[in-house]
């Protein structure tokens, strides 16, 4: 009887559990209608390749060119200026071996991108060349608890014409954004973290799981391609019919995948609509 009791106990606190999970944790936002011209095909990074490094001028302004949307990446140098640059370290497309937030705008802008003649842009710049030709997705880095990045990004989409939408791993910078630009499109971008740092944290797993979306109220959820099948993609792109974007998309079959699946892809190779 007592065995019974326990047994007893112990589902309905299952069940409880897994029912916060799918109400409360891992549920988006209220489903929002965006802007249609946001719901389709962003070159990664610019559309670079062929001598045209990732996040530079000359990236985007191929593909406002070719008619494409951006996807580009965010962070704050030392003197608080809204750079576009993907790693956190310089080391890799610059060869220098040292952290971005390290150097001041000044200092940064004279960096040759991957031997170029291209250097690190600001985000003021990108959006002077792109000027609303083709939309933008931002995507806010940080892996911290430092959410300074908002309001500087913020300022200066708040004075921008064209249509933008913004994402993030880290949930508490698409929460935050949300201040200051309260009707911005936004999205969790997720990976299985576990698997990508092979290591089990408790961060790790909340990331994820997802249980972090009841801070950030998600819009989209932009998912890497190997992980569409995911108990939390599943939960908020079926369940909850969150906007799906997936990333990153390199061969005509993976774009025509995605496009068959409802997803808006984010790809890393010149394809024809």
């Amino acid at each position: 009887m007592i065995i019974m009791v326990i047994c007893f106990i112990l589902l309905a606190i299952l069940a409880i559990l897994c029912l916060l999970y799918l109400l409360i944790l891992v549920r988006p936002g209220k489903k929002v209608t965006p802007d249609p011209i946001l719901l389709g095909n962003y070159a990664h990074r610019g559309l670079h390749g062929n001598g045209i490094p990732e996040n530079s001028l000359a990236a985007f302004a191929r593909a406002c060119e070719e008619g494409f949307g951006i996807e580009l990446d965010v962070q704050l140098s030392r003197d608080g200026t809204v750079m576009v640059f993907h790693d956190y370290t310089l080391l890799r497309m610059t060869g220098r071996d040292q952290k971005l937030c390290e150097l001041d705008a000044s200092e940064l802008s004279v960096l040759s991108l991957a031997g170029t003649d291209q250097t690190i842009p600001t985000l003021a710049q990108v959006l002077a060349l792109v000027n609303g030709r083709v939309p933008l997705l931002v995507e806010l880095k940080g892996e911290d608890l430092n959410v300074a990045l908002c309001e500087k990004v913020a300022k200066l989409l708040s004075d921008y014409q064209g249509p933008y939408c913004l994402e993030s791993f880290n949930p508490l910078l698409i929460r935050k954004i949300k201040e200051y630009l309260p009707d911005a499109f936004r999205g969790q971008l997720y990976t299985n973290v576990c698997r990508e740092k092979k290591k089990r944290t408790v961060l790790n797993l909340a990331l994820t799981y997802m249980t972090l979306n009841f801070l950030a109220k998600p819009d989209f959820i932009a998912y890497n391609k190997e992980d569409r099948n995911s108990l939390p993609v599943r939960i908020t792109t079926r369940l909850y019919h969150a906007p799906k974007f997936v990333w990153t998309v390199k061969t005509e079959e993976e774009l025509a995948l995605a496009h068959s699946l409802g997803e808006y892809p984010i790809f890393e190779r010149q394809f024809k609509d």
